[in-house]
């Protein structure tokens, strides 16, 4: 089986494209085994490859969260699936036992893990997954479109309309406009009908962010965020701010917060530590927010979005499997608009 591993953590050098391994066993009953078509990169991939805290690989450690593929072979009750069918993938991997599973809270199960990250990932030619985490599509989606759609849009859903809620009216600010889980709040955003303000240090990815339907563009590199978006409101603020960026932008992003606002984080790429004035926090009587991936009715409602033609993300590039390290370092450097989508078969 081809697959796209690492042996030791590092930088992208430690990539490699390996046709050496064996294929995943079907093992328990509800597991599905698929044949990937095209898999797609997430930021959640680079930091694999540079390692996190307290997550331990296995060499060869196959990459990658998103993907979709063909249903190949299935084990014992797996619902309405069936061999040939086209399906997404949730890389969200939870236990269904526990106490925040039975509440249909699946993001937050006490062994909740992604592909990639605490699992083999999904860069490779089969993949075994329980049934649960496959929603079957129509053959009018796309496989590059598909394969990027579920973690980011996922991601993004559950931020802006079961964490926030966003609501037709409201002003809405999303940083780094260039990655997938920002452009897919966009989408959403503008499709509740709100007033989006984005960020970039850009240009081309702020007129490509207003194509898709930004009403409101700051360079973060030559514009303090925070103190334009005051002045721009009268000093009132936003009502929601989308954050992924931590500790650069924090400070920024309350600044840019209206009272009774509402933020939402879902990562901290800058860093983990951004500090917070409690006494601005109860005075303006803002609600701050954690958001991770999704559960099964939010994944249900973005896969329902997909195959009706909906939220799809951009593509900025398609390579095939073995050329996976240029991707990466697309990735890297920040030069994609976008999703980067691998080709794995076309079968």
């Amino acid at each position: 089986m081809r697959a796209l591993t690492i042996d030791a953590h590092g930088g992208t050098e430690r990539i490699q494209h390996r046709d050496d391994l064996a294929v995943p066993a079907l093992r328990a009953d509800g597991e599905v085994r698929v044949r990937i078509r095209a898999v797609a990169l997430n930021r959640l991939d680079l930091w694999t490859i540079g390692g996190l805290p307290g997550v331990t690989i296995t060499p060869p450690w196959i990459l990658g969260a998103d993907g979709m593929g063909v249903v190949e072979s299935t084990q014992g009750a797996v619902g309405r699936l069936g061999v040939g069918d086209r399906v997404v993938i949730n890389p969200g991997i939870s236990c269904r036992a526990c106490e925040w599973c039975h509440k249909g809270e699946h993001s937050l199960c006490v062994r909740f893990g992604l592909l990639g990250e605490h699992h083999p990932g999904s860069f490779a030619e089969y993949l075994v997954l329980p049934a649960s985490n496959l929603r079957r599509i129509p053959a009018s989606v796309p496989d590059d479109i598909a394969a990027a759609f579920t973690l980011a849009t996922l991601t993004a859903w559950r931020m802006c309309v079961t964490r926030a809620q966003v609501q037709a009216g409201e002003d809405v600010l999303i940083w780094g406009i260039g990655g997938g889980v920002a452009q897919a709040a966009l989408r959403i955003c503008k499709a509740r009908g709100a007033r989006v303000w984005v960020t970039s240090s850009s240009a081309e990815k702020l007129a490509q962010a207003e194509a898709l339907g930004a009403d409101v563009l700051l360079n973060h590199a030559t514009e303090d965020v925070g103190k334009v978006v005051r002045e721009r409101t009268k000093k009132r603020g936003v009502d929601v701010v989308i954050e992924s960026v931590g500790e650069r932008t924090w400070n920024a992003s309350l600044m840019a917060l209206t009272r009774g606002g509402r933020l939402v984080t879902c990562g901290a790429t800058s860093g983990a530590n951004a500090t917070t004035d409690v006494r601005r926090l109860f005075w303006y009587q803002w609600s701050l927010m954690g958001s991770t991936m999704g559960n099964d009715a939010e994944f249900d409602a973005v896969t329902a979005e997909l195959a009706a033609g909906r939220l799809w993300p951009t593509v900025d590039a398609v390579y095939p499997l073995a050329e996976g390290r240029v991707a990466f370092e697309r990735m890297r450097d920040g030069a994609q608009f976008g999703k980067l989508v691998l080709r794995v078969s076309d079968g």
